[in-house]
């Protein structure tokens, strides 16, 4: 870009420190790969061929190499910082995240560190798939598709219970519903697969020595894998017709609208699995009421036959605890987080040393402001700073020259300085992590920054630079959710009450509330807002998507003192025991197993509806061991409920 003109690979060789010593066959394999990594870190390097000599052309254009000018309002930019802030220590691509954030903020005065008050108002919680292993395992990942690297890991099936060697094309990272999965090519049966990254035993390796193993197809498309139920996993089957009341419609419309159709009442969708159909329908509670096929309609009336049996009498007595399983990690290599690329910190490193030095040609900055802002430690400093001055030497002269002494940086701007000024656009790394940030908390950005959140979302896709991001989902979140969030975010702020339709598990109409809101709450695939609820007069949390509406009232409140609302504070507790068939599933989401085979948990239970509907969506693989007030409304209710439904009389084996 400083030269201004077209260059070749022999001007790249004698110019760029570290070509000028290699053979021309050395240099070509090494000038080729880099180029492509190049171009793999969204630098938009363009070539041509000279129609005089026939050499190859490379040109480097500064419109595409640098962020555009972004119309971010600092409210937006405040926002962002708040994103950072909430997902620290739970989201695994935070590092690339600060780095995107440091870019988009260059120059830009009150980038503030502190914490806003949205950030005291929401509490963003741990996904249910989130592990200490977890960071490390998306970082060797997220390298291994980077550099389109094959790999092999141990990889544990969970419905066939058994855990063997896989070699896979990784293609995409993506979470759905708050579970991470790696989707590629699985190379043992030549099929493109999704695996849940959880569920990967031991490390991940490189399965060959090449620099690049594979290129994924044209036709990959990462949106494809995600937002399907359970019951529409694998190859359709067929469709189904399941009727729901009115006062549901709205809330099967929201929730899967994507993955079926209403017809007069009539939820319509396809299905692979009737089991996993039959246990959605269960887990409504009566709100909905399977007319076709018959074989649905059958499993129904099977599985409450089975519940209804599972919790009339006394309960089973359990098998003793099964001894721990041996560590699954054994021999596992520690590894960080997802981390910035090299060249990425080092781009942003290069802009920061610039903008500091401003006009002047030289400043001397204390080594603490660089180890705030980047992902370097201490003693790596040095090292950084050093690989900087090297890369960034060539023709003769500098872009810049940093030199540690002691606590201090000393920067000199050299010939070059003034063109890399500012802030390079971002890499698709950091772009990936600007997107699951939105995937994330969006709705809580746009609150804050008080702007609808596609908009916030154009303009951070604006500086995304030239690559496609074929890999990485769009985010997935629905205006209804964002206007809710919208919503009680002022709410909390002023301190207004809100008045709210709500319909909770197990009812067939919403109800009408007015609540004192206190904070929001983000676990993935739910928003939760925490309230004292003045209609019930007692303390409630409530699930977004199962909000009908919600609208500030005018009426201010004070805060009750000493109050600090949190959800299942005063829950009871009910010991469930899980059958051999479904006790993998009940372990991966905490309990005991037992030396049976079977899998025993103590379930927080905020009220009676949702454990019913939870234990009618095991069909009869699950049952409530006490409290035994418990025991005997599941046991009427499945009774009552195959009533509802048309599907008592129908003959299921027994």
């Amino acid at each position: 870009m400083a030269e201004r003109r077209a260059l070749t690979a022999r001007d790249v060789k004698s110019n760029v420190e570290g070509y000028s010593e290699m053979s021309d066959e050395a240099f070509a394999r090494r000038f080729y790969s880099d180029r492509a990594e190049l171009l793999a870190l969204g630098v938009p390097l363009q070539s041509q061929r000279d129609e005089f000599t026939g050499e190859e052309l490379y040109t480097l254009r500064s419109e595409q190499y640098f962020l555009p000018e972004l119309d971010l309002k600092d409210d937006e930019l405040a926002a962002l910082q708040t994103a950072l802030f909430l997902l620290e220590g739970k989201f695994a691509y935070a590092e690339p995240l600060r780095l995107a954030l440091q870019n988009l903020a260059l120059g830009r005065p009150g980038f503030a560190e502190a914490p806003t008050q949205t950030a005291v108002r929401v509490e963003v919680v741990d996904p249910q798939d989130y592990t200490p292993e977890m960071p490390g395992r998306l970082g060797k990942l997220e390298g291994a598709i980077s550099k389109q690297r094959t790999v092999k890991f141990e990889y544990y099936s969970i419905s066939r219970d058994t855990q063997s060697e896989r070699t896979i094309n990784p293609y995409a990272l993506l979470t759905d519903n708050g579970v991470w999965y790696v989707v590629g090519a699985d190379l043992d049966d030549n099929r493109r697969k999704k695996f849940r990254v959880s569920r990967i035993r031991g490390d991940i390796r490189f399965a060959t020595r090449r620099e690049r193993d594979f290129k994924v197809p044209p036709d990959f498309d990462i949106d494809e894998y995600r937002g399907r139920p359970p019951w529409q996993i694998g190859e359709l089957a067929g469709e189904a017709r399941i009727e729901v009341g009115g006062d549901t419609a709205w809330w099967i419309e929201r929730s899967y609208g994507s993955t079926g159709r209403l017809e007069d009442g009539v939820f319509v969708t396809e299905y692979s699995s009737v089991p996993l159909l039959a246990s959605w329908v269960l887990r409504q509670d009566g709100r909905a009421v399977p007319v076709e096929p018959d074989e649905l309609r059958r499993e129904v009336a099977r599985a409450l036959k089975a519940v209804r049996e599972a919790h009339e009498g006394a309960p089973k007595k359990t098998a003793k605890e099964a001894p721990p399983a041996e560590a699954d990690r054994a021999g596992e290599r520690a590894a960080g987080p997802v981390t910035p690329e090299r060249f990425g910190v080092l781009q942003a490193l290069l802009a920061y040393l610039l903008a500091r030095c401003g006009e002047s040609k030289d400043a001397t900055i204390p080594a603490a402001d660089i180890l705030g802002r980047f992902p370097i430690a201490d003693d790596e400093l040095q090292e950084h700073l050093s690989l900087l001055n090297l890369v960034n030497f060539g023709g003769g002269c500098y872009t810049v020259y940093a030199e540690l002494s002691g606590d201090e940086v000393h920067i000199d701007k050299e010939l070059y300085g003034e063109t890399f000024r500012a802030a390079p656009r971002l890499t698709p790394l950091e772009a990936r992590a600007i997107r699951l940030a939105l995937e994330y908390i969006g709705p809580m950005i746009a609150a804050e920054a008080h702007t609808p959140l596609d908009r916030v979302r154009k303009k951070l896709e604006d500086t995304f630079g030239q690559f496609e991001l074929a890999q990485t989902p769009e985010p997935n979140v629905g205006t209804e959710e964002e206007r809710l969030v919208r919503t009680f975010s002022d709410a909390i702020a002023k301190r207004r009450l809100v008045e709210i339709e709500y319909q909770k598990e197990g009812d067939e109409t919403w109800s009408q509330r007015l609540v004192e809101p206190y904070s929001l709450e983000r676990e993935l695939p739910n928003w939760r807002v925490h309230t004292w609820d003045r209609t019930r007069g007692a303390e409630r949390s409530f699930r977004l998507d199962r909000m009908r509406s919600a609208a500030l009232a005018k009426e201010t409140f004070e805060p009750r003192e000493g109050f600090e609302p949190s959800r299942l504070r005063d829950a009871r507790t009910a010991r469930v025991l899980f059958s051999k068939q479904v006790a993998r599933w009940a372990q991966e989401r905490g309990a005991q197993a037992l030396k049976d085979g079977t899998a025993l948990a103590e379930l927080p239970v905020g009220s009676p509806e949702w454990l019913e509907s939870e234990i009618f969506s095991y069909r009869g693989e699950a049952v409530v061991l006490e409290p035994d007030d418990l025991r005997k409304q599941i046991a009427a209710r499945a009774k009552e409920l195959a009533q509802e439904l048309g599907v008592a009389r129908l003959r299921v084996p027994g």
